[in-house]
């Protein structure tokens, strides 16, 4: 099969789908690989260093589209990238679609088959495809939360672990999952009075064993969440439902009552956000203020560390790129249950139940539609 990797070309994305070391395994396995030039130095991997793994290095986006059977990329495609896009395309990336009805509709008439890193899952029901994104993310999230709390940057001047003699600044955590439990980690590293709100009893039993007394623990109740985050400094909105739009937890009106100078850090935004004041931004203007309430909501945030991010993240992609590429995107797809989810748009049908009920399509079961697919073929 013949691989494509373009450059990236989302706002401040340094990120790049393949790695040299990735690309060493496509080429011993018998594929071709076609990287779009200085695709990889954000993560400080040149022309040269992909030519010596056996990738051919192609000077356009519109080159590597056009020779590829496969698109191999990290953020979803903007539009001049899906207007690249034919019906013999495997395109595999992370997509967020149910907030992104623009997107979608492109996807739907493009008739390829669109796979979301991000629906993938493991035997646990895990997202095993999401997972060192969100463990980036959820370390940042708390970077970012500190940067904005500055007073030159909005925030309201307090030092997230504050000093002797000074209290440090409180952290409400929305969600215990892996972008909270990490986005906790840092928090706490830090120093700052640190609480998270879950309604999973089972996953505030295991933070709370984890950090004891150093974390408070709260279910999550609409009393609670609005108690809480009306006493912080920062909140971090760390919530997720598979394939779908997050929830808005938090009103406007509560973002309208919070402290002055507080800092609300959406990392939800992909998933179209958890505050209902959120709006994605990007890292070249990360932030914006509501009611005096500093907002930070950049849709790629795992971009600004892109080389941990891009290794971590090939990682875990590469058996799944590696199994579309021997087998073929209807045969791995029909012999993994797991990785079967990840098909969220394929010929024209919308095939992720979470995004057709967000955005009005019919849906149509993967397995149905890949296997009326190969009957047409036939």
């Amino acid at each position: 099969m013949r691989i494509g990797v373009p450059k990236e070309i989302k706002n401040h994305e340094y990120r790049v789908g393949l790695t040299p070391d990735s690309v060493v395994e496509f080429v011993a396995q018998g594929h071709e690989v076609f990287v779009e030039t200085n695709a990889g130095v954000g993560i400080g991997a040149d022309d040269v260093a992909y030519e010596a793994a056996g990738a051919k290095v192609l000077g356009t986006a519109k080159e590597i589209f056009d020779i590829a059977n496969m698109i191999v990329k990290v953020k979803e495609p903007q539009a001049v990238e899906r207007a690249m896009l034919r019906p013999d395309h495997i395109l595999f990336t992370y997509l967020h679609l149910a907030p992104d009805a623009e997107q979608t509709a492109d996807l739907v008439k493009s008739g390829a088959t669109c796979i979301a890193y991000e629906t993938v899952v493991d035997s646990k029901g895990g997202l095993p495809l999401l997972v060192p994104m969100s463990q980036v993310a959820g370390r940042l999230s708390v970077i970012a939360g500190a940067k904005s709390l500055e007073k030159a940057n909005g925030g309201s001047g307090v030092l997230v672990g504050g000093v002797p003699g000074v209290a440090p600044a409180k952290v409400v955590v929305i969600g215990g999952g892996v972008v909270g439990s990490h986005a906790i980690a840092m928090a706490l590293g830090l120093g700052a009075d640190v609480t998270v709100l879950d309604r999973n009893t089972n996953v505030l039993a295991g933070l709370s064993q984890t950090y004891g007394a150093a974390l408070k623990t709260v279910y999550s109740t609409k009393a609670a969440l609005e108690a809480h985050v009306l006493e912080a400094d920062m909140v971090i909105g760390a919530v997720l439902v598979v394939g779908a739009a997050a929830p808005k937890l938090v009103s406007a009106d509560l973002v309208s009552r919070m402290k002055p100078g507080s800092v609300l850090v959406d990392v939800a935004i992909d998933q179209g956000g958890c505050f209902e004041t959120s709006k994605a931004t990007t890292h070249s203007d990360p932030t914006y203020i509501v009611d005096n309430i500093v907002h930070y909501c950049v849709a790629n945030m795992p971009g600004a560390v892109p080389r941990t991010s891009t290794y971590a993240l090939n990682n875990v992609t590469l058996p799944f790129a590696l199994a579309l590429a021997n087998k073929g995107a209807a045969k791995a797809l029909l012999a993994d249950a797991n990785f079967l989810p990840g098909l969220n748009v394929h010929n024209g049908q919308v095939t992720c139940e979470a995004v057709a009920t967000a955005l009005g399509y019919d849906y149509v079961a993967p397995e149905v539609a890949l296997s009326s697919a190969a009957s047409k073929a036939a």
